[in-house]
């Protein structure tokens, strides 16, 4: 099983570090063929290689990193201190560590050492005093996780800049010069730019990068969740969707769109207006869209109406990709539900559903296990088996693990976050006991996740980055 998923990643890591270029139509018309990707992965020879490109390693969100040496003791390395708190993954690009702030500056730290490279600053955040009393990030700047694209050598990130602008942007990895430069915001009177967040992770898929957006913490104002496409060269019409509610409907979790099979983006999204009694709105799903945002299929637990009269969404976490052509999905109401990739099943439509535990942030996985991040009492090994329609749990992490985990090494990785500092600990894959752990002594911040390369694992923290050998 190691071995197959070790594979799978590797093909998902290599489809990255070409620009995420695969078969099918780009914008504009352009037709990306096997040629084409082979066209664009002589480009992207003169870039350097990535060993952590995005969130969770690679478009699938596995959040697995291979060819790393067995895990061990665990020391740190360097402690980079920033202008701004770093919610975002750091990446992992060539010799480099790249990580953007609150602040709305994205940094390139030295790997060895954890020296500024360059640092490019894109805009003002809005402050604390702008936010009419709403969301728990001050100031709020740059929070979604940037994405490394080998093919043209940038790194873009979505910076929030004062005005309540969402602007992408695209930095060279040589030396930080801005590239491309793109306002994301498609207002109206259902959807506020005021009242937005970008918190997920950006994506890349065949020529075009994405970014999803929800509402500040409080659900304050006029927001609706969305998706928002524009060509890598920040040219050309954007396409969009957002969740067919009348409010809310927030795209938030941390992972950000997931690469599903054939070319599709998969989504969860948050509560919307929809509750007892009214039709169904789209709302509290996992999502499928085309590259041009198109709603393919949906699926909702038959308790969505429930779900959002109690703020219990499955918009808390990422869909993963799992094995058998099959998917899975966990939110606040704590439930697990193994569904079709081909299929999502509309309402109730789940293969398999098993209580496990609220659950907020990224999960990773090998295929047939998702290591699910709960709330408390640890994170969940969850093991999936799409032709038997079964769910088990394997087993529980430590009680404070309430982190994002990532895989490498041999070892499941996991936090436990707090304001005042945490712990990063070493897990065994078979049952979850700890084998290593360190002191974090930054705080670090919520739905708190990590990035491995070479022999080292990065954190982002409130204050900067944290360096962790042994990883």
């Amino acid at each position: 099983m190691r071995g197959v998923a070790l594979g799978a990643a590797a093909c998902f890591a290599a489809a990255c570090a070409a620009g995420g270029i695969s078969a099918g139509s780009g914008p504009g018309g352009v037709v990306y063929t096997p040629a084409a990707a082979s066209a664009a992965a002589s480009t992207a020879t003169a870039y350097p290689a990535a060993a952590w490109p995005q969130f969770d390693q690679n478009a699938a969100r596995t959040g697995l990193a291979v060819g790393l040496r067995a895990a061990g003791a665990l020391t740190t390395a360097w402690t980079a201190h920033l202008n701004g708190a770093v919610y975002g993954q750091p990446l992992v690009v060539g010799g480099e560590v790249i990580a953007a702030t609150e602040d709305d500056t994205v940094y390139a730290l030295s790997r060895a050492t954890g020296k500024t490279v360059w640092s490019t600053r894109v805009g003002t955040p809005v402050p604390e005093s702008a936010l009419h009393g709403c969301g728990d990030i001050f100031p709020l700047g740059i929070t979604g996780t940037p994405i490394y694209d080998r093919s043209d050598g940038l790194i873009y990130a979505v910076a929030e800049t004062t005005g309540y602008h969402h602007v992408l942007f695209g930095l060279s990895v040589t030396n930080g010069a801005v590239k491309v430069r793109r306002d994301l915001d498609l207002p109206s009177s259902a959807n506020q730019p005021a009242y937005n967040q970008q918190r997920p992770a950006l994506a890349i898929d065949r020529g075009r990068v994405y970014a999803a957006f929800g509402g500040l913490a409080g659900d304050c104002g006029a927001y609706l969740g969305s998706v928002v496409g524009v060509a890598l060269n920040g040219k050309g019409p954007l396409v969009s969707w957002h969740t067919p509610t009348t409010r809310e409907g927030a795209v938030w979790g941390t992972a950000g769109p997931v690469a599903g099979p054939d070319g599709v983006l998969w989504v969860a999204s948050g509560n919307g207006a929809a509750g007892p009694g009214d039709p169904y709105d789209g709302s509290d799903s996992v999502t499928s869209l085309s590259q041009t945002l198109r709603r393919l299929e949906y699926f909702a637990p038959a308790s969505w109406a429930d779900d959002n009269a109690h703020d219990l969404d499955l918009g808390s976490t990422q869909p993963v990709r799992a094995s058998g052509g099959s998917t899975f999905v966990m939110g606040k109401r704590g439930i697990g539900y193994l569904l079709s990739s081909t299929d999502f099943g509309g309402i109730g439509g789940e293969r398999a559903a098993l209580p496990i535990c609220k659950a907020f942030g990224a999960a990773a996985d090998t295929g047939s296990i998702a290591y699910e991040p709960c709330s408390s009492g640890g994170l969940a090994a969850v093991y999936l088996n799409a032709s038997k329609a079964e769910i088990k749990v394997l087993w529980r992490g430590p009680a404070d693990g309430n982190g994002s985990p990532v895989l490498g090494g041999g070892a499941v990785w996991v936090t436990s976050y707090s304001d005042t500092g945490g712990t990063l600990y070493e897990l065994s894959t078979s049952d979850g006991a700890v084998r290593n752990q360190i002191a974090i002594g930054a705080g670090l911040p919520h739905f708190s996740s990590l990035s491995l390369g070479g022999e080292s694992a990065y954190l982002g923290t409130l204050n900067g980055v944290v360096a962790i050998n042994g990883a």
